[in-house]
């Protein structure tokens, strides 16, 4: 693996915002970093891992059926279209999550053994943890035992994937026992306004890490790790699960780049003009038929998701689509449902909220969807299969509704009466009506597809993992509401679409262990039995 001959450190760029609030950005050498850094490289850690998000959620959008080409741009060749990966396809996937774990592993390195930065060190191994979850699912082998030693190894080994599971998780206890011993002690430094996403709440830490441990279990409960992970299900700590809309926000200014990522790629930069993305992409007819009545009927959420549904004139297309293909609405991205453009723009509801709102990174519809799918495998953590499923539905409404930068929730009778309406508006779908599905393969299903449509637009990279995993939704012919498959597709596996990334050129070139041999279409991670 390449490896840069220095670390690389985050420093902190003071700016004001409604008082003083930090934005920070990387380019300090960790060779000069003083005994204080870890209370600078956390906040700096964190805001880039909400920025890189982008790489992942835009990757995610295509691959898994949530947005198509627009109208007036050529994509043809494209492979997001061809599916023709190589080892210089989608390299941001692999290197954004190394540039962000070199940050956090210089914070665990730096701490270990220093008591009193005992807090930094466990919430940067439960950061280093998600990140290599999100590694092993679309690579498999990746360098972990000695991926993150600098210029002590510049060829590390290539770890077994299933071995780094059951590694992370490992690790994901460790940092909870340290979380639980010292999150409330006096003698060691606390996390407070470094914690931009958490803002020093030591429990809510636990719980996220619960989270990703729950995500690892869940994928990998099928083919070689199935015995670990069922025992591994009744290893969770007291605190359980954090079922909340989880967000980072290091202080994001609609004055300055300093705004949501997301906004500033979808809809438009604190200059005015338009989002790298905001005019070339649209929705996919298959995602838009699960809120039309093309697969199921979804009026309030399709509502609050896409530009003009109710008048049913939002642009979609089918992905590889080149021929008769909608442009955009002038100046309105699809999913900004607000009344102005630009820099007119004002909060609103739905996906694009805000140029100040937090980036979320997990969603509480997805925690309730993992606890869900435990309950129906027979590991009642919290609650059983069919509320847990519901609370999801609730959940996914629920952060729709929420307006810019607002934390509040809808009533719990909003939230029923929206449930309700959902369910009489498909009376017999078991996809909606969970008592409906009368076996466990019609209960998955809807789990997943009711995951699958809670991640719309908000974290296509998870929905894209499980439908590998799960083979949900159910996707069959060509017709554009029954496939998100790209028309271009040159993938040579039954369903036409790849099955992992392929490792960087800059790896092959640089590091004689990385594995070879490998098939985008046939070459599947360790979890993916189906």
């Amino acid at each position: 693996m390449k490896r840069l001959l220095k670390l690389t450190i985050l420093s902190v760029i003071i700016f004001t915002a409604l008082g003083c609030k930090k934005y920070l950005d990387i380019n300090e050498n960790t060779n000069s970093a003083t005994e204080s850094s870890p209370n600078l490289v956390l906040p700096a850690a964190l805001n880039n891992t909400a920025s890189n998000f982008v790489t992942y959620f835009n990757y995610g959008a295509w691959m898994a059926g949530y947005q198509a080409n627009a109208g007036g741009y050529s994509f043809t060749g494209s492979t997001f279209f061809t599916y023709n990966w190589n080892s210089g396809t989608n390299n941001g996937l692999f290197n954004a999550a190394f540039s962000d774990l070199r940050s956090y592993q210089y914070i665990i390195t730096s701490t270990t053994g220093v008591n009193k930065f005992v807090l930094y060190n466990a919430v940067s191994r439960v950061m280093k943890s998600y990140y290599y979850q999100i590694l092993v699912d679309e690579y498999g082998n990746v360098p972990y035992s000695e991926g993150l030693a600098g210029v002590d190894n510049l060829t590390p080994h290539y770890d077994d994937a299933a071995t780094v599971y059951k590694s992370l998780v490992t690790e994901i206890d460790a940092a909870i026992k340290d979380l639980q011993t010292y999150g409330s002690s006096s003698v060691v430094t606390a996390l407070g306004s470094a914690d931009v996403m958490f803002k020093g709440d030591v429990t809510k830490w636990i719980k996220f890490a619960n989270n990703i441990k729950l995500r690892i279990l869940t994928r990998a409960q099928a083919g070689t790790l199935a015995s670990y992970a069922a025992a591994g299900f009744n290893t969770f700590s007291a605190e359980g699960f954090l079922t909340e809309d989880i967000t980072i926000n290091p202080g994001y200014v609609s004055t300055s780049a300093r705004q949501n990522p997301i906004w500033n790629t979808y809809h438009s930069t604190y200059t005015g003009s338009n989002g790298s993305y905001a005019a070339q992409q649209i929705p996919t007819r298959w995602i838009y038929a699960f809120y039309n009545g093309g697969k199921l009927t979804d009026a309030s959420r399709g509502a609050l998701i896409y530009k003009n549904f109710t008048a049913g004139t939002t642009p979609i297309n089918q992905l590889g689509n080149e021929t008769g293909v909608s442009s955009w609405i002038s100046g309105y991205p699809a999913w900004y449902i607000g009344v102005g453009t630009a820099l007119n723009a004002p909060e609103t509801q739905g996906i694009i909220k805000s140029r100040v709102m937090g980036q979320l990174i997990m969603p509480a519809a997805e925690t309730y969807f993992l606890l869900a799918e435990a309950a129906l495998n027979g590991h009642l953590l919290s609650g059983d299969a069919a509320t847990n499923f519901e609370n999801g539905i609730k959940a996914s409404y629920n952060y729709l509704q929420k307006s810019g930068t607002t934390t509040t929730s809808a009533t719990d009778a909003a939230l029923t009466s929206y449930l309700t309406a959902y369910k009489a508006a498909n009376p017999a779908s078991y996809l909606v009506n969970y008592s409906l599905a009368t076996t466990n393969v019609q209960k998955l299903e809807a789990i997943i597809t009711q995951k699958y449509i809670s991640l719309n637009f908000v974290n296509g990279y998870e929905a894209w993992q499980e439908y590998k995993r799960t083979g949900y939704p159910a996707i069959s012919g060509t017709a554009a509401t029954t496939t998100f498959v790209s028309l271009q597709s040159s993938a040579t596996s039954a369903d036409r679409l790849p099955v992992r990334n392929l490792y960087p050129t800059t790896e092959y070139n640089l590091n004689p262990n990385v594995p070879t041999g490998l098939n985008a279409y046939t070459s599947k991670i360790f979890w993916d039995v189906n």
